[in-house]
């Protein structure tokens, strides 16, 4: 049996085709920065961004736009000053990192050790840490594939109890991010029962050389560091989803996922903004199309991706045993694109067809990939109970430049890449949803994250 007939395949082509000509996904990202802006989770802007897309899938047409209420962490940045102390003293770029606790009122004042990475840091004696404040001077590579962050934000999640263990006062590291310019990257921290809590932050990697060179220079370099962050108790925020219905095979539904929350920092809008527009369009385009998909295409836009998944992991629980009937997942979460190569996690049967989808984008110059793609981090509980996963892989060259920064703005948002990113997650979807057959089943695996 074929895959897909000829008028499938014919309809695939045009939707590309359509799409490339021009698409509304740059106004749902100007939309939803404009209108709601920066989404931590728990906050105002994140219950805004819930009613926005309620309202905007709405508008679009979906059907059965809905919310599944997800409880969240909730944390306030509040103010963070870094100051470099000594003879070339100055205000360093710095931001706190998220999840972290805040110093006491009057700060930190203490000196500085520096390791080049956390595993240098992790087999240093604590003599030589305790009552220091730690720096992790470790640089991301820029990679196309955005690997490199895979590398090294271990030294933001993990950085801070290793540093405690050994008797630190607090944590500094250089961002987990690729630009030069004088912008900290954020994120999420997590503390280790056993640790005690110490406060964490990031300086910017040009404040980071500064720092580096005093370092390197003089043994004695001493920071203060303030700030008053702090945690609330957690709040509730939703998961949003809408549907594009399928005909004969309805209840066997394609997932397209997005993030709807941001951090605080910047207005969200490559991280991910651009996200919720791809799929959103991507869905919309196929609505529109007189040759309708066999499958449903079902839209969800994650709540809390940020800090901590939540949002995926209650869409996991709440379908139960409805994971059976997904048949292929795929999430937009690294900016804008464009889509450069088409991975996948599905069974071995099924990469023939996987091969057919990728020349049907031929025209997008999309490469082959692998066989081992992890979906995205919002796929994660989806991927661990069978489902089979597709990864159209954004171009992310560019993207940690921006990435949980103050400058992940609109000015960012490239409209032309944008919709040759769409195209590619229409075409793919429109196809995993008029495929005669499926693309198996993975083995179940326990979710820990």
């Amino acid at each position: 049996m074929a895959d897909w007939t000829e008028a499938d395949l014919a309809t695939a082509a045009a939707l590309r085709d359509r799409a490339l000509k021009g698409t509304s996904a740059y106004e749902h990202v100007s939309s939803l920065v404009t209108e709601v802006g920066p989404r931590l989770a728990g906050s105002a802007g994140d219950e805004a961004a819930v009613r926005w897309a309620m309202n905007r899938l709405g508008k679009l047409g979906f059907t059965g736009v809905r919310t599944q209420d997800v409880l969240v962490p909730r944390w306030i940045r509040g103010s963070t000053e870094v100051t470099l102390l000594g003879p070339a003293g100055q205000p360093l770029v710095a931001a706190t990192l998220g999840g972290s606790i805040g110093t006491p009122e009057d700060g930190i004042e203490a000196a500085v050790v520096e390791f080049a990475t956390l595993d240098a840091l992790s087999a240093a004696q604590a003599g030589d840490v305790k009552n220091k404040i730690v720096f992790i001077n470790e640089r991301m590579e820029r990679t196309k594939d955005g690997s490199g962050y895979g590398k090294i934000v271990k030294n933001r999640v993990q950085g801070a109890s290793v540093a405690a263990n050994l008797g630190a006062v607090a944590l500094v590291i250089r961002s987990v991010g690729t630009s030069d310019e004088r912008f900290a990257h954020t994120g999420r921290m997590q503390y280790d029962v056993n640790a005690p809590r110490i406060p964490a932050f990031s300086l910017s990697n040009p404040d980071a050389d500064t720092l580096s060179r005093q370092v390197k220079a003089n043994k004695q370099v001493r920071l203060r560091l303030k700030s008053t962050a702090r945690e609330l108790p957690p709040a509730w925020s939703a998961n949003v989803i809408g549907e594009i219905p399928g005909t004969d095979r309805a209840n066997e539904i394609v997932l397209l996922g997005a993030h709807l929350d941001s951090w605080d920092l910047g207005q969200g809008a490559l991280d991910d903004g651009a996200g919720v527009a791809i799929v959103v369009e991507a869905a919309r385009l196929i609505s529109r199309l007189d040759r309708k998909p066999s499958r449903t295409i079902r839209v969800v836009l994650f709540a809390n991706e940020e800090f901590g998944l939540s949002g995926a992991k209650e869409y996991a629980r709440q379908i139960g045993d409805e994971h059976n009937r997904h048949v292929l997942a795929m999430e937009a979460d690294t900016g804008i694109g464009p889509v450069v190569r088409l991975d996948t996690q599905v069974a071995p049967e099924s990469l023939g067809a996987i091969e057919k989808m990728r020349k049907a984008m031929e025209p997008l110059v999309i490469e082959g990939g692998s066989n081992t793609a992890s979906g995205g981090a919002d796929l994660g509980p989806l991927r661990s109970l069978g489902v089979p996963v597709l990864d159209p892989v954004l171009d992310a060259s560019l993207y940690f430049d921006v990435h949980h920064t103050m400058n992940d703005t609109l000015a960012k948002v490239d409209a032309k890449v944008l919709d040759q990113s769409v195209a590619a997650y229409a075409v793919a979807a429109y196809l995993a949803a008029t495929k005669q057959g499926n693309f198996g089943r993975l083995a179940p695996v326990p979710f820990n994250r």
